[in-house]
């Protein structure tokens, strides 16, 4: 009908963007073509430094980890994450960049934990639960005052790993060396504080100041591991290949590593699954650490001790 007005064109709904460019479809599509397709995508710089960023904070995760769940310390990489949103937005007012924020506030957060848990003398879990909810309450609003952030509020909650740079995979790199210094030196102890307190307080073991050291490193390892992680997921990226590798070994020692290594593992298998079928990075890490859970759930389960 003449002289009747095109209806406006509304614009289609975007939608949330993945990990990975998405090849076109065919119809002749083979998993072959999806294989070929992970192995070029790993030959690319950025997507090696992911690969190796996952290793480095799946070994420190599940190296932490192991004493972490023992100690009854889960919720401590929880409040940490929570918590990280304020530093992060503290770093976005302050005109930083989050991931040079991340490390200092991690100590900060450690060292103020551990003063209030003596000043306060409460249960751990309950003191967490207080600082990690007041300061998600004080980050989201400190976020209303920042602009627009480049970096998406989901690359902050669930992470984004190819975002890794090389500055990152130093810090993670040393940062594992120091872990593995201080378990190494430090095993004996560690086990005995971690399976007898009251015993290895009265062996002249100082308690005080492993556990301000393990609280310290364990910050660090979650605030390395956020960005790759993100906020939300770090405490199950530390807490899940630990309970893995408590169900499947027989020797504290060997807890203890294997509990790394599934750490590193789950990461790999996240990384090529997030590749093969362009999932987001760090929900595909998680679900396949929740995958090697459930088949320790149904392997046999091995007693742990002390030798």
């Amino acid at each position: 009908m003449h002289g009747a007005r095109p209806e406006p064109q509304t614009a289609s709904p975007r939608k949330p963007q993945t990990a990975f460019p998405r090849k076109p479809q065919t119809a002749n599509r083979s998993p072959m073509s999806d294989l070929t397709r992970v192995i070029e995508l790993f030959q690319l710089p950025f997507m090696q430094r992911a690969l190796l960023g996952g290793v480095l904070t799946g070994l420190m995760g599940g190296l932490m980890g192991s004493f972490t769940i023992l100690r009854q310390l889960s919720f401590f990489s929880d409040a940490l994450g929570h918590s990280a949103l304020l530093g992060i937005s503290l770093g976005l007012l302050l005109g930083l960049s989050p991931s040079s924020v991340l490390l200092p506030f991690a100590v900060l957060f450690a060292l103020g934990v551990t003063y209030l848990l003596e000043r306060t003398r409460l249960w751990t879990d309950a003191l967490l639960n207080i600082v990690y909810s007041s300061s998600l309450a004080i980050g989201v609003i400190l976020l209303t005052f920042v602009g627009q952030y480049k970096g998406g509020i989901n690359n902050i909650l669930f992470g984004d790993i190819l975002a890794v740079r090389q500055g990152d995979l130093v810090v993670s790199t040393v940062l594992l060396v120091v872990c593995v210094v201080f378990v190494g030196l430090t095993l004996r102890s560690q086990i005995l504080l971690t399976l007898h307190e009251p015993l290895a307080i009265a062996s002249g073991i100082a308690a005080s100041a492993h556990r301000t050291v393990f609280i310290m490193l364990l910050a660090l390892v979650v605030g390395a591991s956020i960005k790759a992680i993100g906020v939300l997921l770090i405490s199950a990226f530390v807490v899940i290949p630990a309970c893995a590798a408590r169900m499947l070994s027989r020797t504290f020692a060997g807890y203890v590593m294997l509990s790394a290594v599934l750490g590193a593992m789950g990461a790999v298998l996240g990384m090529v699954l997030s590749a093969l079928l362009n999932l987001p990075s760090g929900p595909a890490i998680v679900t396949m650490q929740l995958a090697i859970f459930l088949v320790a759930i149904v392997l046999p389960r091995a007693k742990l001790s002390t030798v």
